[in-house]
Order: C-alpha cells, then structure tokens, then sequence
C-alpha cells in the first residue's frame, strides 16, 4: 500500500462604503451613493493596496500547497514510476491522458488516440473526449509542447504547478467575493487567512493533484464573484454586459472540467429559484443566470461529442421548466399575501412537474442511462428503501460519501470560523426571513413607512444570494462529505463577510440601541483585525512546522509491481484488477484495461462488477470465462481487497459481492434471510492453493506481499 514516512537524510473595488438602507432593499432605488471618504485617491489607493494583498496572498497559498507536496513526497527526488503512482486512483487514469498527448507523435496524432482509444477499455473503442472531462490535459499537453520550456521543466512539473497555480485563481476569486460582499479588502484577507488555515477542510489539491474539483472549483469561485458583482445595483449596461460575459466564461470552464458540474449547477439553479420567487433578485438578471448555465452546459455537450450524461441532466431540464412555467404564470408577483403564496405554490408544483415531464422525456427518447447510479445511490442513502444494487452499495460504503462527521466542526471552530460563520448566518437567516414576507406581502403602505422607520431590516440582493447559496451547499456537505470543499470555501466568505459588513453590526448594534455610525465603523474594521491577529498568533507556528516536517513516498510493493509488468509483459497484454489499481498500471506501463475509475457508464459499472467476480465466491471455471470475455490475460489480485479489514462486514468489498450474488457473507453477523451458502469457497483465497482445478486456467508469475498476478490460460 501507498505510505510516506520521513526522510533518513539531512535537511471589484473598495466599494464606497455600503450603500443606505433603501439601496440595499430587495427594490433598491438605484441612487448610488456619495464617496463617504471624500476623495478618489483614498478610493484608489485602497484598491491598489487591497489588489496587491490579494495578488500576494494568491501566490503565497499556490506556494505553500506546492511546498507541502514536495515535503510530503519528495516529489523532487523520486523516481518517474513513483511520481505516477503517487497519483492514486482516478487522479492516475486522468494525468495518463496529459502523458498520452505529450509523447505522442503530433498533436494530429495525440488527439486521434483519444478520440479512438482502444486502451482504457479492452475489446472496446471508446472516445474519451465524449466519455471523461479531459479537455484540461489536452490543452495543458498542447501549451507544453509548443512553448520552450522543454528542457527546463519536466511536463509533470508543468501539470502539477497549473494545478497549484489554479489555487491562487482560487483564493483571489474568494478574496474579490469577500470584498464586494462587504465593502472593504479587509475581509477578503480575513477570507484568505481562514481558507489557509482550515487548509484540511477547505482543499485536498497537495495530494490529490489531478483531481476534477481541482481543476473546476476555482472556475466556480470566479463564477460566484462575477455573480456577486452581477446583482449589485447600480451597474451600468456595459459592466452588466462584461460582468455575464464573464460569468459565461467561468460557468463554461467549471463544466468543461467537472463530470458533476451539472449537480453542482443545478443546487446553484436553485438558490436563483428560491429568490426570485421571494423577490429577493431581479428577474431580469436571474433569467440571464438559467441562460448562462443552459448555454455553458449545451456547449460542453458538444465538445463532449453530445455526451448523454450532459444532454439527459436535471439542470437543463429545471431551467427551461422554470423559464416555461414563468411564461405561463406571468402575474407571478402581484397580489397580497395569500394570493402570492397560493401563486407560489402552484409555480413551484408546476416547475417541479415540467422538470420531471422533460427530463423523463429526453432520457426516454435517448435511452440515456449514465447516471442512474447516482440516483438509485440517492434514494438508498436517504433511506428510500434498502438496495442490493452493487453500484449503490459501493458508494455507500465509501466514507467520502457518508455524512460530515462531527470532527470538522471542531477543526473549524477552533479558528473561530464555524462561530463566526453560524452568527452570521443566524443574523442574515433572520434578515431574510423579514424581508421576504415585506415582499410577499406587498403592501406599498408597510413599504412606505418603514423607509421612514429607523429600524429597518434590510438585505441587498449580493448578500441574499450568499445566503442562500450556502444554506444549500451546506445541506449538500452535511449529507456528503467529498462535497464539503464546495461548502467550507464559501463558509470562508460568508463569515468575513458578515464580520465585515457595515449592515450586519448596524442590525446588531440597533437592536442593542448602542448604534451610532462612528460605532459601527469602528466595530467592523476592529473587530475583524481582532480575530486576524488571533489566528495569525495561534496557527502561524503550526504552519511553519507542518512546512519544515519532511517525509517520503515509500511504496515498493506497487513500485515493484509497474517494474515487472513493463518488463515481462508484451505491450499488447490486457489486465483486468481493482478500478484502483488499474488506473495505475495504465498511467505507470501502458498496458490495456478492463475497467476503471471513471464509473459514468453503465456498460462499464456492468463490467466492473463482473471484473470483481475475482474476489466473490464463484468456480475457477466461470472467473476465467468472464475475465477472458473481456480479453484479459493478466489478473492482479490484492490482499488489501481480498482480507479487507478497513470496512466493516457488510461493507467490505466481498460482502458487497456476496449479497449481490445472492450467498451469505463471511464472518459473524446477521444475513437477510433469503441468502444462502455459495457452492464455491472464495475465487482470490482459493486460488493461492494452487489446485488443480484452478492452475489448468490460471498461473501465477509474480507475487510480492501484496500483489499476485496470474496469467489466463488461453483455452479454444
């Protein structure tokens, strides 16, 4: 197994000021406000300093990430076949593309095998192009090749620090987001830092390079700044017009490089849905939000040689519904407030019916079943009914899909950012909840007489959409830890923001009835630096030993491995193992594979079952008939899979299969009472005998500690 141990050698713009109640209603006015500083050089030089701070603080983060992988792996001193492996998983199968295009004979060529590959899937010609997100490693093997930089970078150190380069993008962009929220840079610093410092919780970049999220979240959080900046006030049409481009652009990259943008997108698609219908946005805007999102989609799709996952997605469906049935109820937001709820009620069954209609509709007529796992995993993690479906139970056994565990509220509480995060969110939960019944209950009289009221709630449209947008990001890390990273980044913001934020210390100091504007000035600059200096006094020592702490890949099994497998087997050989490991042996020896990581196909999720017949209890027979329906001729067996101890019984990959297969599973424990005993004992213990009845189809030519490979007998 992978390991590392310690080395044995020796060593938008400073806004000004935050707009007046009236402006940040949900129906502002449109007045911009007066300069309270008194002088545009104040204005532009805070802007240049706060540009700088967030240019600085971009760069610092890419290189502290990047000095931790190097420190972690001695990724500068390995060997190639250790850096490749180091690369685990999916992240392999991914990065063995960007090495395909780079030896590859010509771009023309590069590109053909992928269009054409025969290799990730033996006896099968796929487009990996339509299949997979790869479009970052073509363009990044494509840059490689025609710039000069041969023979000074390594084209892994040119694919590894785009990655880490990315992080800076990442940072600014929350950074920007922070600032405009709030008005001051200030909490765009306070962002950054915590986003550092809950380093654990907020990005996995340094060890899991090539990762799809890595590449796409820091599009998505260039996508919420341009959103941010979008539903402002007082925008011009040409900044409105740049500001969609823009958000046009981001959206479109984050779905080129995400096979989940779609899900991700649809939860954002969301949030747009709930404020329009509390008339908390402008319409106007949020119809050019569904717009982007469909358009952005639909051309990914036909870059992806109209893949069906794309064309067959909830989002598309849910936007045009909801752009339909506006059609349809066009005095949507007239009435009191009853007749507005009633009209809301209807809107929202007719959306959701309409999304199901056509959804329903377009996966029928293109016979489209690329994601059905995902939602048979949906219905049985939400306790639909329990499921013997293979697919499902794998996701569900894997802890990176199991709900948040109740740790990381303690790691990030201890940088004061959960604290801070959920007083914020109380305070502007509660802002919202007032000003949406104002707006549903529509009374120009309550309106007209709160502007004169000094104690108006009020919550401009940027903030309401943060709100909201983190409430259900929040609900989707809660219930899926792999996808807290879209959910702590933004944490991140919101809480500077709301440390920051001129409304949020008005609100308070108002219900107090210590509110003074000096006060308030003073609290919210104060405060913040505060908590600054907090966190820089506590975790600065920890970030200067974790960056001093230097350790070492060290994984020989798997090192020895790839060796044999480049030397004694033809290039032509086709292995069949683990999606895991698999992705490895195609990155490290480029050899043919049965299956892999990338599970958005239902023929391959078929396959793969089938492929892992090796670690149930089947006969000798049917195993070698079923891996050589495949074309396979070496399997690789794992000790780690076949004596698994990581899961619990009923996780373990072998029960997984046992009760798919319909036989009781191993060990102590209770069995659903329609299993029953297999005729056969398990295929991966069973074969280590070396019985008669397994070596006439299988023979074994090379065995470590943790890894036999065995070659298939080639019967008529």
């Amino acid at each position: 197994m992978t390991a590392v141990r310690q080395r044995r050698v020796g060593k938008g713009t400073e806004a000004a000021e935050d707009q007046p109640s009236e402006e940040t209603n949900v129906k502002p006015d449109g007045k911009i406000p007066s300069d309270p500083t008194g002088g545009k050089l104040w204005s532009r030089l805070s802007i240049t300093v706060g540009g700088i701070v967030a240019v600085s603080l971009g760069l610092l983060t890419s290189v502290y990430v990047a000095t931790l992988h190097e420190n972690d792996l001695w990724f500068s001193n390995i060997k190639e076949v250790e850096r490749e492996i180091s690369f685990r998983t999916e992240c392999g199968l991914y990065y063995s593309y960007y090495k395909q295009m780079i030896q590859a004979a010509s771009i023309q060529q590069g590109l053909h095998g992928l269009v054409y590959d025969n290799k990730t899937e033996s006896v099968r010609t796929i487009n990996i192009l339509e299949r997979m997100n790869v479009y970052q490693e073509v363009f990044l093997s494509i840059l490689y090749r025609i710039l000069p930089i041969q023979q000074y970078l390594e084209p892994v150190y040119f694919y590894i620090y785009t990655l880490f380069g990315l992080q800076a993008v990442y940072v600014i962009a929350l950074y920007v987001t922070s600032w405009l929220l709030s008005g001051t840079w200030l909490s765009g610093l306070l962002a950054a830092c915590w986003y550092i410092t809950n380093r654990v919780d907020t990005t996995r970049v340094e060890f899991t390079i090539p990762l799809r999220e890595n590449w796409a979240l820091p599009f998505f959080a260039v996508q919420i700044a341009a959103i941010t900046y979008l539903l402002r006030t007082h925008l011009q049409p040409v900044q409105e017009r740049l500001t969609l481009m823009a958000v046009f652009i981001a959206t479109f990259l984050f779905s080129l490089t995400w096979q989940f943008n779609q899900f991700m997108m649809l939860i954002q698609a969301l949030a747009l849905f709930i404020l329009d219908c509390l008339d908390m946005l402008p319409t106007a805007k949020v119809t050019w939000l569904y717009i982007i999102q469909i358009s952005g989609l639909l051309l990914v799709c036909v870059l992806q040689f109209f893949n069906s996952m794309i064309l067959g997605s909830l989002l598309i469906s849910f936007n045009v519904s909801v752009l339909i049935a506006r059609t349809i109820q066009k005095n949507l937001k007239k009435g009191g407030l009853l007749s507005r709820l009633g009209k809301l009620i209807l809107h929202v069954l007719l959306v959701m019916c309409l999304t199901l209609l056509i959804n329903k509709f377009i996966k029928k007529s293109l016979n489209l079943e690329s994601d059905e796992h995902i939602f048979k995993f949906l219905k049985a993690k939400f306790g639909f009914g329990a499921t013997r479906d293979f697919d499902a139970n794998l996701y569900l056994c894997e802890e990176a899909f199991g709900l948040l565990p109740l740790n990381t509220f303690s790691r990030l509480s201890s940088t004061l950012l959960f604290y801070v995060y959920g007083f914020v969110l109380f305070l502007l939960t509660v802002a919202a909840v007032i000003v949406a019944f104002r707006n549903l209950s529509g009374s120009n009289q309550v309106r007209l007489k709160e502007k004169k009221e000094e104690y108006t709630v009020t919550l401009k449209p940027d903030a309401a959409y943060s709100l909201v947008h983190t409430v259900l990001f929040g609900c989707l890390a809660l219930s899926t830890m792999r996808m807290k990273y879209l959910w702590t980044s933004h944490m991140c913001v919101f809480a500077s923001f709301g440390l920051c934020s001129t409304e949020v210390w008005k609100l308070i100091l108002k219900c107090l009835h210590l509110y003074t504007s000096q006060r308030t000035q003073v609290i919210k600059y104060f405060i913040p630096i505060i908590t600054l200096l907090y966190i820089s006094y506590k975790f600065w020592p920890g970030i200067m030993d974790e960056l001093s702490e230097l350790r070492e890949f060290y994984d020989p099994d798997t090192v020895e491995l790839m060796n044999w497998i480049k030397s004694n087997t033809p290039n032509t050989a086709v292995f069949a193992g683990s999606m895991q490991l698999l992705a490895g042996v195609k990155l490290c020896t480029g050899r043919t594979l049965t299956n892999h990581p990338h599970y958005e196909d239902k023929n391959l999720r078929e396959r793969t079952k089938q492929i892992y017949q090796i670690y149930a209890k089947r006969s000798p027979g049917d195993v070698h008939r079923i891996l050589r329906s495949f074309g396979t001729d070496y399997v690789i067996l794992e000790d780690s899979i076949c004596y698994e101890r990581r899961h619990s019984r009923g996780c373990r990959l072998r029960d997984l299969l046992d009760v798919a297969n319909g036989h009781i599973m191993d060990g102590l424990g209770e069995n659903e009472p329609d299993l029953k005993p297999s005729l056969y004992p398990r295929f991966c213990e069973e074969i280590k005998k070396n019985l008669p009845s397994y070596t006439v189809h299988f023979t074994r030519v090379f065995q470590n500690k943790t890894f036999h490979v065995y070659k298939l007998a080639k019967h008529k």
